[in-house]
């Protein structure tokens, strides 16, 4: 190419870049310049934008949420009719979440994802103005209307990680996954810290004015997604495949489900219910704030390395890491009652939560082929998120009925059991590969 003294290209130059050409010259008649740009390339760049939107995005749904979990069961204690219905609001927020999961696929499906993503913080916006208004009036049943729209918000939230990835070349949708999925760390501070700063200021109606807040942050969201690149996809083919009778009864399969069914939920079991034992602890709401705030650092945080820590050891041995941290965690808090000892249950239980779900859906994906993913992963969150509401509605009568140490001696009993079975799955998948099993040696193909 010719250039003058000062390094510059001679003449004007005009470069048009077209994906999927290779070979593009300059415009104008001045010499040419080889330009590789690919379809992946040009869908990188988009995935990359809609990065960027889409963890800011997390971040701020995340605090929504983190909004309701400081405060559902301490609202609930002061407006339920009795102490054992206090952390209803909070599995009103799970159900909400269990319901809004499949709305939220056939919505993307029919209109695209932005729309659900709208629709969602919506759902979000209408959470804070209910729940600000249900306080206000000293409504127990609207703040369960209200918590019940947050989790249809979090449902569609569910599906950010998953939008990052459309598009984008194979070796980019890892680092998209992770880098949407740290808006949750700081989720995890902005939450909290906004309770902490307007819990106070509609006094004597304590929180009213963060629900209001929340609303604010959930416009917000919905500004950033309206920017979100993401064209209708292409019907998913819903034919095809072994049916799902056949794929449930793989021992891999069952131990993912299990283990799934049983991190989230002894996760979500004991984290209901920490806000309000502190309270009757004698702690204070700042003390809550801080280890909830600390608990969604601790359960997002992780996913910076899950997946290479899963690539190098195994999805079993991660489950199994993950499982066992949440033992460890309600270990720590029948060992004492003080801010301490709440504060280290609720992270060691948020890394053990990570290290479990995300192993046990690495387990899933191992347990069908390309056409059958849609049924498979609907069954699994199905079951995770069903036995989730049972959990949370279970969680109240439990702290009211045998206090916080009961909360805590109920997760050793399943987490027994799902590392009994992980084992299980593990050496009848050795078996397998010794006696070569194509359906079991590589379900995946």
């Amino acid at each position: 190419m010719p250039r003058g003294r000062s390094g510059r290209l001679n003449g004007p130059a005009y470069l048009r870049i077209v994906p999927g050409i290779k070979q593009i010259g300059l415009l104008g008649g001045t010499p040419g310049i080889d330009v590789t740009v690919t379809e992946e390339t040009a869908g990188d760049a988009r995935a990359r934008s809609n990065v960027a939107r889409l963890a800011a995005a997390q971040a701020l749904t995340g605090a929504n949420s983190a909004v309701i979990f400081a405060t559902g069961s301490i609202v609930g204690a002061t407006l339920a009719p009795d102490m054992s219905f206090a952390t209803v609001p909070l599995s009103m927020y799970v159900l909400g979440l269990a319901s809004g999961t499949l709305p939220t696929g056939a919505i993307s499906r029919a209109y695209g994802r932005r729309t659900a993503f709208v629709i969602g913080t919506g759902c979000g916006v209408l959470t804070g103005l209910l729940g600000a208004f249900a306080i206000l009036r000293g409504s127990f049943a609207l703040f369960c209307c209200a918590t019940f729209l947050g989790g249809l918000y979090g449902a569609v939230s569910q599906s950010y990680r998953f939008a990052a990835a459309d598009g984008a070349s194979a070796g980019f949708r890892p680092k998209a996954v992770s880098l949407v999925m740290a808006g949750g760390v700081f989720a995890g501070v902005l939450g909290p810290q906004l309770v902490q700063w307007t819990m106070d200021i509609w006094a004597p109606y304590l929180f009213a004015f963060s629900f209001v807040v929340q609303a604010g942050v959930a416009l917000v969201a919905m500004a950033i997604l309206v920017g979100v690149d993401a064209p209708k996809p292409a019907p998913s083919d819903l034919h095809g495949g072994r049916p799902l009778l056949e794929i449930a009864r793989q021992p891999r399969f069952i131990a993912a489900v299990l283990c799934g069914v049983i991190a989230y939920p002894m996760m979500n079991l004991v984290m209901t219910s920490a806000p309000l034992a502190m309270k009757i602890c004698g702690l204070s709401v700042s003390d809550s704030n801080f280890g909830i705030q600390w608990h969604i650092v601790a359960m997002y945080g992780p996913s910076f390395f899950t997946g290479s820590l899963i690539a190098r050891f195994g999805a079993p041995v991660i489950v199994a890491i993950g499982l066992a941290l949440e033992a460890i965690a309600a270990g720590i808090g029948l060992s004492g009652i003080t801010a301490m000892h709440f504060w280290a249950t609720l992270i060691v239980l948020g890394v053990g939560w990570n290290f479990g779900f995300v192993g046990a859906s690495a387990l899933v994906l191992e347990t069908h082929r390309p056409q059958e993913r849609n049924k498979v992963q609907a069954f699994n969150d199905f079951l995770v998120f069903g036995m989730m509401t049972i959990g949370s509605f279970s969680s109240g009568q439990l702290l009211a009925s045998y206090g916080w140490s009961a909360v805590n001696l109920v997760v050793f009993p399943p987490v027994l059991f799902g590392l009994l079975v992980l084992a299980f799955a593990s050496v009848a998948r050795r078996r397998a590969r010794l006696q070569a099993v194509p359906e079991l040696v590589d379900p995946g193909l």
